[in-house]
């Protein structure tokens, strides 16, 4: 049983050596552990320096111009509050303001903000208090596991930026497109229309 193993063995170490005698190219050539990728150069022109406003902060970046916001955000500057949900813009959960305008993360290029104002969760609070849309999701626990959370809060202060003092119904209209699979929308409409009140139709 050894004897056989043994030859197999070597048969193949073998095979491993004429392949690479005849045929070395094959073997030796990895573009792609090597450097010699064909597709390196055009990454690197793909590389490019953005420029816009993070959280009221002026940010330069370099990085490929195609890649996702959102996982420039997640991966690149650490900030975590943008969730990976779908991936197709359906669900919510990485939703950021851009321009004050609530846009999926997930579905739009770091090279589409330069110039922009984008805000994420985490930019939200001013000097260390929270702000009335946040202070009335905890109000009314209007979450459960909180996945969803950063992406509704910056959906609702878009939509009381576009409609400071919404009814129930454009509320429920407006927050349509941001789900939450633990069902605390109820708690979430409360919370608007009393950060809407709190405001009293002033600006977010």
């Amino acid at each position: 049983m050894e004897d056989g193993f043994d030859t197999y063995l070597a048969i193949g170490l073998f095979s491993l050596c004429t392949l690479e005698h005849r045929h070395p190219a094959k073997v030796r050539t990895r573009p792609h552990l090597t450097g010699e990728n064909p597709f390196n150069h055009r990454r690197l022109q793909m590389i490019k320096t953005i420029q816009f406003n993070l959280n009221d902060k002026p940010l330069s970046i370099e990085v490929d111009k195609e890649r996702t916001l959102l996982w420039v955000l997640r991966t690149d500057l650490g900030l975590t509050g943008a969730k990976f949900g779908c991936g197709e813009g359906l669900c919510g959960a990485c939703t950021v303001l851009v321009d004050d305008e609530a846009v999926p993360a997930c579905q739009i290029s770091i090279g589409s903000v330069a110039g922009s104002e984008v805000k994420t969760i985490e930019g939200l609070a001013r000097n260390g208090q929270l702000h009335p849309i946040q202070r009335a999701f905890i109000k009314y626990d209007a979450l459960q596991c909180g996945f969803c959370t950063p992406g509704m809060i910056l959906k609702a202060y878009s939509l009381l930026v576009s409609n400071p003092k919404p009814t129930r119904d454009q509320i429920i209209s407006g927050m349509d497109d941001n789900l939450c699979r633990c069902g605390a929308h109820l708690r979430i409409v409360q919370a608007i229309q009393t950060a809407s009140e709190e405001l009293k139709g002033g600006r977010p």
